[in-house]
């Protein structure tokens, strides 16, 4: 019989483990964020279309540049083998791209819906975050980005790259607020440490 107790402290561990590889998503949000900020801009400069092409192969760009990002600032971008949660990790990272083919059908008919039917793909990706990493703040982003892209969809002003702003936006001051919780988390630990 596997003791409850024993599950729920190696999710704690491995969660701990994912926060402190990943530092909170930070890396990862902070490249999406980029990326979201670019493509809005130019849909504005440019064209609209050429945004949703930058969106749309930028999103295939962000596990690749999140682990260049995280070894650059001298994190270690993976965990131990025994990480239960490293799958889960993979698994989410496919499902943006995947949903986007839900965004292709959807432009068919109404392009101005882009940047809020990737909102909401993004902000539904974003759910799993709150047990892989452990931090409620994920609910928080998620709620933002789904609610937000259903208003600029149905109520929004017509502004084509409104969500595209709101959502890089968005994306890199929660990066910013994961970075914070994780460093923080470590200093404490590390006083605890040192005051034993």
């Amino acid at each position: 019989m596997v003791d409850s107790t024993e599950v729920v402290t190696r999710i704690s561990i491995d969660q701990k483990e994912m926060r402190s590889a990943f530092l909170g998503g930070f890396a990862g949000q902070m490249v999406s964020g980029i990326i979201w900020l670019i493509s809005a801009g130019i849909s504005v400069v440019v064209t609209p279309n050429l945004g949703m092409v930058v969106l749309f192969f930028g999103c295939m760009g962000i596990f690749p540049l999140t682990q260049l990002t995280l070894k650059l600032i001298g994190r270690s971008a993976k965990v131990n083998k025994e990480n239960g949660l490293w799958a889960l990790g993979s698994q989410i990272a496919f499902t943006v791209p995947l949903n986007f083919l839900l965004v292709g059908a959807i432009i068919l008919f109404k392009p101005e819906w882009f940047y809020p039917a990737a909102m909401i793909i993004v902000g539904t990706h974003y759910l799993p975050f709150i047990t892989l990493y452990g931090m409620r703040m994920f609910a928080i982003l998620s709620a933002i980005l789904i609610l937000g892209g259903i208003y600029f969809a149905l109520y929004g002003p017509q502004l084509f790259s409104l969500g595209g702003w709101f959502t890089g936006i968005a994306l890199i001051i929660f990066a910013l607020i994961g970075r914070t919780f994780v460093l923080n988390e470590e200093k404490d630990g590390m006083s605890q440490v040192g005051g034993h």
